[in-house]
């Protein structure tokens, strides 16, 4: 019993570790998206190639980490659980991402080329309040495949009153 909770700890604490690494991605990117609004505000011809790229690439790898490690990882801890309620959950959930995903994807190539990337600053502030719009709605719904598919699985931490 003593090795299969120590099993279930480094299987499941490697997603835990894998969440919070994540989570930690999704703050950087909000960071360099603030920045880059802002410069947008400020002065739009001044915005470079260079930070919208720096940008697009964290945006790119936030998006990737998700549907290639997070997502398979939550489905496998549902499953391992026989967690159908998840799992069903998660295919909806995973449906409606793919909206944004189609967002970002559109936005990578509309700045990928250098030619491109001067033709589209112009609309750069508007794809960016898309951009703020399609990302607030994947957060809110990533925070609900965590809560639901690990958080739902994770052991309870009792309150130091209760030990």
């Amino acid at each position: 019993m003593l090795e299969d909770c120590k099993n279930a700890q480094e299987r499941w604490g490697g997603v835990h570790q894998l969440i919070d690494r994540w989570l930690d991605e999704r703050r950087e990117l909000l960071v360099r998206f603030i920045e880059l609004k802002e410069a947008c505000d400020a002065d739009l011809e001044a915005v470079t190639k260079a930070r919208i790229d720096g940008f697009s690439e964290l945006l790119m790898d936030y998006i990737s980490a998700g549907h290639f490690e997070v997502y398979p990882q939550l489905k496998a801890e549902a499953e391992a659980f026989d967690d159908d309620d998840a799992l069903i959950l998660a295919e909806r959930l995973l449906e409606r991402l793919g909206m944004s995903t189609e967002l970002v994807l559109a936005f990578d190539e509309d700045y990928a080329s250098p030619v491109r990337c001067q033709h589209y600053l112009k609309r750069l502030p508007a794809w960016l309040d898309r951009l703020a719009k399609g990302l607030t709605e994947r957060f809110s719904l990533e925070d609900q495949l965590i809560a639901r598919l690990h958080a739902a699985h994770a052991p309870q931490h009792r309150a130091p009153s209760e030990a």
